[in-house]
């Protein structure tokens, strides 16, 4: 299994970026061909104490590297990238993982 991660670093404004997040960006990334599953966690701490560096992590899982690089040629990916830079280009950090616990 392989997964694209976005994290987010706390936005000034968090009540019109989740506004957006959840009405707007999470419904067009949830639309990406070959998206098995989406998982959005938002960070509520850290063990040190305080808010900690980042405010929203999404995990996208794919099948395979080729299924997320097949995806993300689609229409919809590049829909979902284009709206991410739009609001949160300064603030998000993408990587690709794979998980080693299968």
């Amino acid at each position: 299994m392989v997964k694209l991660i976005a994290l987010y670093k706390h936005p000034e404004n968090k009540e019109a970026f989740d506004d957006h997040y959840f009405g707007t960006h999470g419904p067009i990334t949830a639309k990406i061909p070959g998206l098995q599953k989406m998982v959005v966690t938002k960070v509520v701490g850290s063990p040190m104490g305080g808010e900690g560096k980042y405010y929203l992590m999404c995990e996208m899982f794919y099948e395979s590297h080729e299924a997320l690089k097949k995806a993300m040629k689609t229409d919809e990916a590049k829909a979902s990238g284009k709206d991410l830079m739009s609001f949160a280009g300064n603030l998000v950090t993408l990587m690709i993982g794979e998980e080693v616990n299968e």
